[in-house]
Order: structure tokens, then sequence, then C-alpha cells
């Protein structure tokens, strides 16, 4: 599956500074440290609905992490999913009258159409559940060979669970205890109550062919992926069974990103599938979090429809840092355009080559320490203030602007000029 077109990276003068992230299983800030080429793969859409902001920032987020790599002078091998066969797709879809398969490349087509109004950097890889089906069968086969996964004892429904005691370290990534694993299991697409399971908390890997529902062909019985071995199988078909980065938002923290681990450890035998679990907060809108069920969504589309500069919508985004739960309102789009209109004012008048260097590296250091963007911005917004806007610019940038218009569109993917 394509994904969409490349933003152009400017080159950034000045000196990277190593980048450093939030590491959900460890608990702690510590530095990123891949080879030549930085392995990440983010959770993808499901796509039944729109995207909204809270899409937008989780992607936002891994957007910047992949700008920081490359100023570091790593290649990034980005690996994005999309879940374009699942329950809430056909749950949607009948509710609708159409196609489940219609659906999902109509949403998955706008999802392309915002990440690109955004300048998100695509994935190398966009892969699809339908197209991963293959690689899938052949995660859930390894597993039911070691003896990590069986299948339940039922004549008419033979599901492929993988079961909690296949690793070691089960629990690892979320540092959940078993009461908080079984509440947030229930309430996330976890079956707790099927018959014929081990234990409550064993998850699906492979579903057994249902009435009505599409299915594929394996060597255990026809049927269709499970949510977490999909990932766990696209992922390391293309990055390996250990790479550098797993993200998404915080609500995949359990069941999803700790079950995509376990498949991979234990149908690999390593001991850590990422060695950097991050994860973004959660978006309201207007103290409510902002969610498809709850029907209270601020799309992206509609906001560049109605004339909001998409670099205005990044920098409401960024105003708060990636790992809290935060508000959207029309008041933070507003200090987005507010500051926007500042910045682009001041580059147009910079002259000061040093000043323009010195704020460079502090833009630098703020996102190279987790992400801090609100640092980030207080940073540019000082170096703005400090700007002489009296005096007429002239048609083209001066160096130090040219200096900043490139740093801030190479480290934040947004352009001034």
């Amino acid at each position: 599956m394509h994904s969409w077109p490349t933003p152009k990276v400017p080159d950034v003068a000045g000196s990277p500074v190593p980048l450093q992230l939030h590491d959900t299983a460890d608990q702690e800030v510590r530095p990123v440290s891949p080879g030549e080429t930085a392995g990440m793969y983010v959770c993808g859409i499901t796509p039944y609905d729109s995207t909204h902001l809270g899409h937008a920032a989780t992607y936002l987020t891994f957007d910047l992490i992949y700008r920081q790599l490359l100023d570091n002078g790593h290649q990034v091998h980005y690996v994005q999913n999309i879940t374009d066969v699942d329950d809430p797709l056909f749950e949607r879809a009948e509710r609708d009258g159409v196609d489940w398969r219609d659906l999902g490349t109509s949403q998955i087509n706008l999802f392309r159409s915002d990440m690109e109004t955004l300048r998100v950097i695509p994935p190398r890889d966009y892969i699809g559940a339908i197209e991963s089906i293959d690689e899938v069968i052949d995660l859930v086969q390894r597993l039911l060979d070691s003896g990590a996964a069986y299948v339940v004892d039922d004549e008419a429904y033979p599901d492929v669970y993988a079961s909690i005691e296949a690793t070691e370290n089960f629990g690892y990534e979320s540092n959940y205890d078993r009461d908080t694993m079984a509440e947030l299991f229930a309430e996330r697409g976890g079956d707790p109550e099927r018959a014929g399971k081990r234990h409550p908390l064993d998850a699906l890997l492979w579903r057994a062919r249902r009435d009505g529902e599409p299915s594929w062909e394996s060597p255990f019985g026809p049927g269709r992926p499970g949510w977490h071995i999909e990932c766990s199988a696209i992922a390391t078909k293309r990055l390996g069974a250990n790479f550098d980065i797993q993200g998404g938002g915080s609500d995949l923290v359990f069941p999803h990103h700790e079950f995509s681990a376990a498949h991979a450890e234990a149908g690999y035998g390593v001991e850590r599938m990422a060695d950097h679990y991050v994860h973004a907060g959660m978006i309201a809108l207007n103290g409510v979090k902002m969610s498809k069920s709850l029907g209270n969504l601020v799309l992206v589309s509609q906001l560049t429809a109605a004339g909001h500069d998409p670099a205005a919508i990044r920098l409401g985004v960024f105003a708060a840092h990636y790992r809290s739960d935060r508000d959207w309102s029309d008041e933070v789009l507003a200090a987005g355009e507010q500051r926007l209109a500042t910045w682009r004012e001041a580059v147009a008048h910079a002259t000061d080559v040093k000043a323009a260097a010195e704020v460079v590296q502090q833009l630098r250091t703020h996102l190279a320490d987790d992400l801090d963007t609100p640092g980030a911005l207080a940073a540019l917004d000082t170096w703005a203030a400090g700007v002489d806007t009296d005096t007429p610019a002239g048609e083209g940038l001066a160096r130090a602007g040219q200096c900043l218009n490139a740093a801030v569109d190479a480290l934040l993917g947004i352009r001034l000029h």
C-alpha cells in the first residue's frame, strides 16, 4: 500500500544533539542509540472514521522523532500498519450501509491527505493487515510450534490464542499489575470470558471463520488475524525481532503493545522487541477526551478546509509536551496562529547571524531532551521578541533568516518563509 509524498527536509547548520526519549518499560528518559539506520514502528489507524486531532498528535510526535534522528545523521526505516480488517470497521460499515472495504479505502485516503497536509514524513513501509496475512500466519505457526500458543477446544470456532506464560517477562512493557491488566484488557478489545482459554488474559492470535466475516486459509483453519499479532508480524518482518522504537498513543500501552512485544519475543527468542517504547498522551476537546465513540472530534480536514494553516495546527499540538494528556480548543489554535505569525515576521527581518545560530542550538537541545516542545517554542518566542521588526524587510531572507527558516522546517516541520 502506498503512503503519501515526502516533504523536503532541509539541512541544518551547526551541531546536532543526540536524542533522548522516555521509555515506558524502564520508566525513564534515556538515549536512543540506533546504528546507521534507526528502526521505528508506529501503530496506524483502523480506518472506520476520519482523522482527528488525537490521531494527528500521535503521528506528529513520531514525525518529530524522525526529524531529530535525521538531524543526527541516521537513516530511518519507519514502518506503519493499517488495521484494514477488524470488528470496528465491520460494525461501522454495517451501520452506514456500505461495504467495509469501501469504507476503509475512503478513510485511508483521507488519512493520507491529512498527513501530507501536516507535512508528516511518511513511513517507508505502509502495510495493511490484509497485505500481511501470510506474515501473520507464519508468526502464529511459530508460536504454535514453540508451545507459546494453543487452539481452544471449540469445534465451531477453533480460535488460536497466545499464552501469557510464553515469556518470562510478560508485563515489563506496561508495568501494570494484573488487576489493572484485567480491567484494561476487558475495556480495550480483549475477551476475558471466552470459554476454552487457559487464562483470561490470553490474547487472540487467529479468529476462526464466522459467518459474514472475511477469512483466509491457514494451516490452523480459515480465519483472520487478531489485532496484536498483526503489528508484531508486520514490524518484525521489516525491522527484525529487535528494533529501536515502538510507538503509539498511551491507550496502546496495554494490551496492544504488551502483547505485540510478547508475541515477537516468544516467536523469535529475543529478550525485548523494542529498545524504546514511546507513547503520546491523549487529546481532549474542551476538557473531555477526544474519541470516536463520544463523537467529540476535531478533524484535521475540517480545520484546513476552514482556512487554518497546517503549521498553526502543528504549533497548537506542540504547545504542550507529547507525553501529557492535553486539551485542544479554539484558544489553543488561535495561540498557534499568533505564534506562527510572530515567527514569520521575525524571520523576515532577522539579520543577527549569531543570535540565529544560538537559538537553533537551543531548539536542538530542547527537542533532543525527550521532545521538549514547550521549551523549544519558548526559545523561539524569546528570539523572535528580540528581532527588530520596525525596519522594512528585504525581498528575500537574510542569512540569519535563512538559518532559522531551515532549522524550524527541518526540526519542527514548520515553514516560516
